[in-house]
């Protein structure tokens, strides 16, 4: 029996696909748009893979992997066109359904990048199931946890993961298919290129709608284990409308891919691509030298980085380790980020090597359906430091905490609404009341508007330092810190105090080759208010997750500030 809160977010799905329709916004299915690629542009190339990795044999735990991590010295690559594309997926969609996957079903996706991965996810949808990608960095723990409260049916998964899967195999393999993908299929589980090639490669026609579901998407679980999100085929299709509306893609545009497929921010601004029929580069690896060869090599046009990788590039180049005339990067015409803040003086420097760039920030929840729910905008250079203001179709507000609009320029939590936002958190029910109001989302995320209507992130709201009665967000620390010529990265934290109750503390990481202690740090914090200036020192490393954002969990656990975490999940 279908449970009444199962049977809410029914409505409330069809209630938002109804509201757009009566707008004038047209929706279909987005398997529409690869089908329609492959009657246009069949024999053009979608997707290149460059330096895959080597096919992995042995068991290897998820703390090994780093975010991307090439493992041959040689250069390696391989594309396929949009028919090959299309084929792939419907050959995969039609061993779903000889297997019993039914519309509804869901289908877990655990891949590093690579030409497979698009492919498979398309099949998924094809079927009417839902896709449930997967991050590469779970442990086996997290991964079980994920695919019982996704209800997965079926795991799809690479040998990267081999060792992880088949901890828990015994576990999971109980009503699932496991499909491997690769060289040397393990026994607990089925091939997946021997069985999808027997398939046939012509479309099953399943019927697919705005309104019904298509994807499970995990929050990044920075404070505990991740939740299931779950979005319809009306938002991934306005993700790529989005998309493509804020950076005007066109048949011609080449865009490179570097962040990991399973997270909605890499794939939802290929979607602009997707809709135009353009090429997409899918790179591993964050080296700048494999960045600038494959924006030289294959003629790439757009470039979506993260602030460590954009950092990394510019250290290379104020260091001479790299020399831009070795590449032909003239067609290059964007760079944007997304994924967390960015600092000014970053974009500033960037300017310098690439005065003729286009430059966007994008922000975006896996809530909204990744990246554009808020963005700058290529005309609004002049306002970085901002995030930007409403993306097409999306409305914001910033509110206080009974829900009321705060003044421009005062600080509150940011809410967004439009097609892009999620039905719920699957089968968590209270979660999702917390932080879905009608039609609006609360991010969570602290923010404030200027004169001109522009939206400055300020802090996430669980990231708030109260010292002694006064609130303190951190990442405006961290843009100021950032600004000192010595530092390379650099993440505030609270600590407890008996006095004042929290103080802030900065783990700064230093650029290579450059000296900086703790004095020269409080003599430059002289410039904030006295309130502001970091009372603690520490110069170590800064983590970040897969998608570039600082694990201020570990953060917190190392400088032994756990107490302040689990009374923040209370409040």
């Amino acid at each position: 029996m279908t449970s009444p809160f199962k049977k809410g977010i029914v409505t409330l799905a069809i209630k938002r696909a109804k509201v757009m329709s009566q707008k004038g916004d047209f929706f279909m299915p987005i398997t529409d748009i690869l089908e329609k690629n492959c009657r246009l542009y069949g024999d053009d190339v979608a997707l290149v893979e460059i330096n895959p990795e080597m096919p992995e044999t042995r068991r290897v735990t998820w703390k090994e992997y780093e975010l991307i991590e090439p493992v041959r010295a040689s250069y390696y690559r391989r594309e396929i066109t949009w028919n090959v594309f299309n084929e792939k997926a419907n050959r995969f969609a039609n061993l779903l359904l000889e297997r019993g996957v039914h519309k509804g079903d869901k289908v877990a996706i655990l891949l590093m990048n690579c030409l497979e991965w698009l492919p498979i996810y398309f099949g998924i949808l094809k079927t009417g199931a839902l896709a449930v990608p997967l991050n590469f960095r779970y442990s086996a723990e997290e991964i079980k946890y994920c695919v019982e409260l996704a209800e997965v049916d079926v795991l799809v998964f690479g040998p990267e993961f081999i060792g992880r899967i088949e901890e828990i195999a015994d576990e999971i393999s109980r009503h699932r298919l496991l499909f491997f993908v690769g060289d040397g299929c393990p026994g607990f589980a089925e091939d997946y290129t021997m069985h999808s090639a027997n398939c046939s490669s012509q479309s099953p026609k399943i019927d697919v709608t705005d309104e019904d579901y298509a994807a499970i998407y995990f929050s990044s679980g920075t404070t505990g284990f991740p939740k299931a999100i779950l979005h319809t085929h009306q938002a991934l299709m306005h993700s790529a409308k989005t998309e493509q509306n804020h950076h005007g893609q066109t048949k011609d545009d080449v865009f490179l891919c570097i962040p990991p497929l399973y997270h909605t921010g890499a794939k939802m601004h290929w979607f602009g691509s997707l809709l135009t029929g353009g090429k997409a580069v899918l790179l591993k690896g964050t080296n700048p030298e494999f960045i600038l060869r494959a924006v030289s090599e294959e003629k790439c046009t757009i470039v979506w980085l993260l602030v460590p990788w954009a950092q990394d590039l510019l250290l290379a180049l104020d260091s001479g380790k790299i020399n831009l005339d070795m590449y032909q990067l003239d067609q290059w015409r964007l760079m944007h980020i997304g994924a967390q803040p960015v600092p000014p003086s970053l974009i500033k420097h960037w300017k310098e090597y690439f005065p003729h760039h286009q430059y966007d920030t994008n922000y975006g929840l896996s809530e909204s359906i990744g990246p554009g729910c808020v963005h700058l905008g290529v005309e609004n250079i002049h306002k970085v430091g901002a995030i930007g203001k409403a993306g097409y179709g999306w409305k914001t507000r910033i509110i206080d905490e009974n829900g009321n609009d705060v003044k421009p320029g005062e600080t509150g939590e940011l809410a967004v609404s439009g097609p892009g936002v999620m039905v719920c958190y699957y089968n968590d029910p209270k979660a999702t009341e917390e932080v879905l109001h009608g039609e609006w989302l609360y991010t969570g995320d602290m923010a404030e508007e200027d004169e001109d209507g522009f939206i400055f992130l300020v802090d996430r709201k669980k990231d708030v330092i109260i010292s002694g009665g006064e609130n303190i967000y951190p990442v405006q620390i961290e843009d100021f810190l950032r600004t000192h010529e010595a530092v390379h990265d650099v993440a505030v934290i609270g600590l407890p105090d008996h006095r004042l109750g929290e103080i802030s503390a900065a783990i700064i990481a230093l650029k290579p080759g450059v000296t900086c202690d703790e004095e020269d740090i409080n003599t430059f914090c002289k410039k904030l208010p006295r309130y502001k200036r970091p009372r603690k020192i520490f110069f170590a490393d800064v983590p970040r997750n897969a998608t570039g954002k600082i694990e201020k969990p570990k953060l917190r656990e190392r400088y032994g500030a756990l107490h302040l975490v689990e009374a923040q999940n209370r409040a």
